[in-house]
């Protein structure tokens, strides 16, 4: 009986292991596209840093993103940087 549940434990913890590789695999796969895309991008006249800025504004909610631009405005007034 013991027998049997390491041969489980053993098969259930070699399965999570190829799956987490195999997702690894796939992740690093799918960073060289998005490099591919964002090469092409600059390629064609993009400016790659504001590409991300975007990319990384667009994940956020809007409160979230109207809040931090309220700060980085704040900030900015403060040290003089509006107009």
């Amino acid at each position: 009986m013991q027998d049997n549940v390491q041969s489980d434990s053993h098969a259930q913890l070699k399965s999570v292991v190829e799956r987490i590789e195999r997702l690894e695999e796939e992740k690093k796969a799918l960073a060289g596209d998005i490099k591919d895309v964002y090469s092409e991008a600059k390629a064609n006249g993009f400016d790659t840093k504001a590409l991300r800025k975007v990319i990384s504004l667009r994940k956020q909610d809007m409160a979230e993103r109207r809040e931090q631009e309220a700060v980085l405005a704040t900030y900015m007034a403060a040290l003089g940087m509006l107009g």
